[in-house]
C-alpha cells in the first residue's frame, strides 16, 4: 500500500481527526447555548449533524493513534471505504448545515432585528463558521482517503 499523507492510519490523519473533533464540538457547544434553537430546524439540523460528526471523528483519531504507535497501516479494502464514504457523507451534510444556518442567521438578524437580539445571531454565526472548518476537513479526510484506495487493489 502507498503511504498517502493524510490517508487513514498516519499522523496528517489524525491532525485532520482532532481539528474536526474540536471544531464539530465547539460548533455544536456555541449552536446549544440558547434553548430557542429547538426553533428552527436548521439549527437543529446541524446540531444534529455534529453531533454525528464529533463522535465519528473521536472514533477514528483513536483508530489513527493506535495505527501511528504501532506503526501498522490498515490495509483492507473494506475499512477504508467505509472510512472514505463515512467521511464523504457526513462533509456534505455538514457543508448542508453550516449553510442552512448561516443563511438562516442573516435572514434572522435582517429581519427588524426582533427575534436575533445580542449575542444569539453572533454565536449561530461562528457555529456555522466552525462547521464550514469542519466540513473543510472531513472533505480533506474523505480525498486522501479516496486518493489511497486505488493502491489497495493491487
Amino acid at each position: 500500500m502507498e503511504n498517502v499523507p493524510g490517508s487513514f492510519g498516519t499522523s496528517a490523519s489524525f491532525a485532520l481527526r482532532f481539528g474536526q473533533t474540536i471544531f464539530s464540538a465547539a460548533s455544536l457547544i456555541f449552536m446549544c447555548f440558547d434553548y430557542d434553537f429547538y426553533d428552527f430546524t436548521t439549527f437543529c439540523y446541524l446540531a444534529t449533524v455534529m453531533a454525528i460528526v464529533t463522535p465519528w471523528s473521536i472514533l477514528l483519531a483513536l483508530t489513527d493513534t493506535y495505527s501511528v504507535l504501532v506503526k501498522l497501516l490498515p490495509q483492507e479494502l473494506r475499512v477504508l471505504s467505509i472510512v472514505f464514504a463515512g467521511d464523504f457523507v457526513l462533509s456534505f451534510l455538514s457543508l448542508g448545515g453550516a449553510c442552512a444556518v448561516a443563511s438562516a442567521t442573516e435572514l434572522l438578524a435582517t429581519a427588524d432585528g426582533k427575534i436575533c437580539n445580542g449575542n444569539l445571531c453572533i454565536q449561530y454565526q461562528v457555529s456555522a463558521a466552525l462547521a464550514f472548518l469542519c466540513w473543510f476537513l472531513l472533505l480533506a479526510s474523505a480525498l486522501f482517503n479516496f486518493w489511497s484506495l486505488p493502491s489497495l487493489y493491487y
